[in-house]
């Protein structure tokens, strides 16, 4: 079974620190890799972390701010490098097209890789296929920013004791699943009463905005809302004045939009310890986690 998590490869904001690389984290899920604003030093962290970075199929860029995209085009570049045969799905707000352009031919190499771009011109639904659907929301930060909602598609799933009881095996199965039922012995069994449709888990990403409803939509009934809280509480005016969150903000977010975890991350360099973030997002929503450079968190179960 394919691993279904996050790995933090870096959460800090503008500034980075010792202890903590320009944002950056990558989702494996469904066979995939989907990486999430590729700050800078992306590509060595990816080291430290022990995962290749030929595992990445999409990278996400929420907006042009250096610490959300300077390490885009190493990454392109180390993909290029390594000979992916697979593609490369980008999304980014379209209005950034010059400044994707710039890190993707940011130097000299023979790009051998297919790169994919999605600009996103109009929030809503941005790409589907067999395995996601990507919806984005525009955010408040000043400048185009967008906030994604990464749904799974739902699955059929059998129950393995119930089919052995009405003799479904082998082949039979994929029949079943193909015509919707399947005559055994003069007994016809039919799909529902031995399996259930999984429904798709939602991943939510709201990365540099203040607190706006968008948020809140972006993150409905999500199993996981990855989301920056750059500063406490105690700080708001700067938060309000910078287009920010504070970690209570994102907590009341992922209260209101009914989330299972909430990963809080993007902290300022000005905090030297992220357990308070935890602890004060935890008084509004218990189920929060504060981010560590190279922490691995599983999807909720």
């Amino acid at each position: 079974m394919s691993p279904k998590d996050i790995t933090i490869l870096g959460c800090s904001s503008q500034q980075p620190t010792r202890h903590r690389n320009h944002g950056a984290y990558i989702v494996r899920w469904n066979d995939e890799g989907l990486l999430f604003d590729p700050g800078e030093g992306t590509q060595r962290q990816f080291i430290f972390a022990n995962i290749a970075p030929t595992v990445v199929t999409r990278i996400f860029v929420s907006h042009f701010h250096g610490d959300h995209c300077l390490g885009l085009g190493s990454m392109l570049m180390r993909l290029n490098l390594d000979k992916v045969t697979h593609p490369i799905h980008c999304y980014y707000p379209a209005s950034g097209k010059a400044y994707f352009d710039r890190l993707r031919y940011g130097s000299v190499y023979h790009e051998l890789i297919t790169v994919v771009e999605h600009p996103v011109k109009e929030e809503g639904l941005v790409h589907e296929d067999d395995n996601f659907i990507i919806e984005a929301k525009f955010l408040e930060h000043g400048i185009d920013n967008l906030g994604w909602r990464i749904t799974e598609k739902d699955v059929r799933k059998f129950d393995k004791e119930k089919l052995l009881a009405r003799g479904v095996r082998g082949p039979l199965v994929r029949t079943l699943e193909e015509q919707g039922s399947v005559d055994i012995e003069g007994d016809r069994v039919k799909l529902d009463e031995v399996s259930w449709i999984k429904k798709g888990d939602v991943l939510a990403v709201v990365i540099d905005t203040k607190y706006c409803k968008a948020a809140i939509d972006v993150a409905k009934d999500a199993k996981v809302l990855l989301c920056e809280s750059t500063y406490l509480e105690e700080h708001r005016d700067l938060a309000e004045s910078h287009s920010h969150l504070t970690a209570k903000q994102a907590a009341q977010i992922a209260k209101k939009a009914g989330v299972d975890l909430l990963i809080l991350t993007h902290f300022s360099a000005r905090y030297q310890d992220s357990r308070v973030f935890e602890e004060e997002a935890k008084k509004t929503f218990p189920n929060s986690i504060a981010a560590e450079d190279l922490k691995t968190i599983q999807f909720p179960k």
